[in-house]
């Protein structure tokens, strides 16, 4: 990859497990940046997920369906292994808090140490959603709460599934 070359398309990687208002928020943003902006869906080894990745990839489609720049896929393994296959070098992580900061500073170093042209762009989400994340969302569900006004409808009812299923 050459040091000159523009930065049209850019991944947003995550275990959007589930896809959260928040997410949805940075995207939408990001479309409107960007020519393109792909949606990768990390295949979670580390910990448990809720739904399997083809799941949340089919979730991220359905609450994204209207967006025309935007593609949605699955990857397992390291970021920049996926960077290399699909030849766009700029990210997308979001920052909701102070403690977000430090996390994504340190990805982004090691992303670059490992990968010298990736570039990582940063995001905050808009006010009412900074307080938002998956695990917190996955809690409230799990505990018989309402999580309408943090994800998707669609994102509700698999929830709500999912809690079923799981009795």
């Amino acid at each position: 990859m050459q040091n000159n070359i523009k930065y049209r398309k850019i991944v947003y990687p995550g275990s959007f497990d589930p896809i959260t208002n928040g997410h949805t928020d940075l995207i939408i943003r990001a479309s409107k940046i960007f020519d393109e902006v792909v949606i990768a869906v990390a295949e979670v080894s580390s910990k448990k997920a809720t739904f399997p990745v083809e799941r949340r990839v089919a979730l991220v489609k359905d609450v994204l369906g209207d967006l025309k720049n935007i593609n949605v896929c699955s990857f397992e393994g390291l970021l920049i292994n996926f960077l290399r296959h699909i030849d766009i070098y700029t990210v997308l992580r979001g920052l909701r808090a102070v403690s977000d900061f430090e996390y994504e500073i340190q990805l982004a170093s090691v992303n670059r140490k490992l990968l010298p042209d990736i570039e990582t762009v940063f995001l905050t989400p808009a006010e009412q959603f900074t307080y938002i994340s998956s695990s917190l969302v996955k809690q409230i569900s799990d505990l018989g709460g309402d999580v309408s006004d943090f994800v998707a409808p669609l994102v509700k009812e698999a929830l709500i599934d999912y809690i079923k299923d799981r009795k």
